[in-house]
């Protein structure tokens, strides 16, 4: 709205106006916006929530310290939301069909976690969607997103080939009739490429999703994987930077940039009510949209695999789930005391807010580790 205004309507009449034209000078000022925002509209909704008796139901298998924590206002992710949505709108260009993709994961994603957090206000417990109908809702969204992106491969503005961290020149394609030019691959190669929208943005999105257990550890490892991918968007869409660090350049990508700024300025803004002890938990409706949101743009920059190292502490929590529960059917036995790990910490007596400073140093050093593999191929 902004860029609108004051670069394509009145930067011929003050030419000063030129600055909103850059990227950069509107993700700073987006990531602020969403910071405002969210430090402002926070005691707010956190009396709201506690008007409408909005708690969180601790599940009693957890930590028993955990149940101190019972009535805490929850579905502060509507905070979140609305910390992303109103800067994106106000600074991007929203003639970007990017922005709008990247919007509509965040907010498909959130829905589905507003209604798992509603059911388990409706019922008084812990238990919302069924873990098959979110998934199922889950699956659906991404099938659009992935819908959305072949109308823009159609259009020949969006590749489906990836980038692939350490290798310069090995970018696969996931349509692979591109590959192979024969009719009877078509099929395969639309089922591969869902397949795979679904294992990165529903497994970015359950991944934040399990990570949110202890006071500020998810949304602290958001503000740094969304400054890692801010960069990212930045230089995936710049056609020097792309160039030269033989990325697979997607033009106009870039201004995802201001939806990651604002995801970085939203997340700080939570941050503040969020730190241990918390005054607001985010819930379903911000993890999912999170995790969702940040999926997304993996897929829209194609950097998909990076994503593994970027949220290298969210891949950690989800293998921890994956091996108690396979050990445990397998064996009888468990490899941690609790699953996810953090609650294995818990269970060693570590104090949460160690825990969750160790957490965000794990998960700092990763994503260093993921920016430096630009240049190690």
């Amino acid at each position: 709205m902004l860029y609108w205004l004051f670069y394509e309507k009145l930067f011929h009449a003050f030419t000063p106006f030129r600055v909103f034209g850059y990227a950069t000078f509107r993700t700073a000022f987006a990531s602020l916006t969403a910071l405002f925002l969210g430090i402002v509209l926070g005691p707010w909704l956190i009396a709201k929530l506690r008007q409408f008796q909005i708690g969180q139901y601790i599940r009693e298998e957890g930590p028993k310290s955990h149940m101190t924590k019972a009535g805490t206002p929850t579905m502060g992710g509507i905070l979140i939301i609305i910390s992303i949505v109103v800067p994106t709108l106000l600074w991007s260009n929203l003639t970007n069909p990017y922005v709008w993709i990247a919007l509509f994961g965040l907010l498909s994603f959130g829905l589905i976690g507003f209604w798992d957090d509603y059911a388990k206000i409706r019922r008084k417990q812990n238990l919302g969607l069924t873990v098959k109908q979110k998934f199922l809702l889950q699956v659906l969204a991404t099938l659009i997103v992935g819908f959305l992106l072949l109308t823009l491969h159609a259009q020949k503005v969006y590749s489906t080939s990836i980038n692939v961290p350490f290798f310069k020149s090995f970018k696969p394609d996931l349509l692979i009739d591109s590959l192979t030019h024969r009719w009877y691959t078509y099929p395969l190669a639309f089922v591969g490429f869902y397949a795979f929208m679904v294992l990165v943005i529903v497994g970015s999105s359950d991944a934040v999703n399990l990570t949110d257990g202890l006071d500020g550890l998810a949304i602290g490892l958001m503000i740094i994987a969304a400054g890692a991918m801010t960069a990212l968007t930045y230089v995936t869409g710049h056609a020097r930077f792309a160039e030269y660090l033989d990325l697979a350049r997607v033009p106009g990508v870039s201004e995802l940039t201001i939806f990651c700024g604002s995801i970085v300025g939203a997340s700080l803004g939570f941050l503040w009510y969020n730190a241990h002890p918390a005054d607001i938990f985010m819930g379903d409706v911000g993890s999912l949209a999170l995790g969702g949101a940040l999926g997304v743009v993996a897929v829209l920059i194609k950097q998909e695999i990076l994503l593994l190292f970027i949220g290298g502490v969210y891949v950690i929590e989800v293998l921890s789930v994956i091996l108690q529960v396979g050990s445990y059917k397998l064996r009888k036995k468990r490899i941690f005391k609790m699953a996810p790990i953090h609650h294995h910490f818990e269970a060693l007596g570590w104090p949460e807010s160690k825990i969750i400073t160790r957490f965000w140093i794990a998960g700092l050093v990763m994503a260093f580790f993921a920016l430096s593999t630009l240049k190690l191929r």
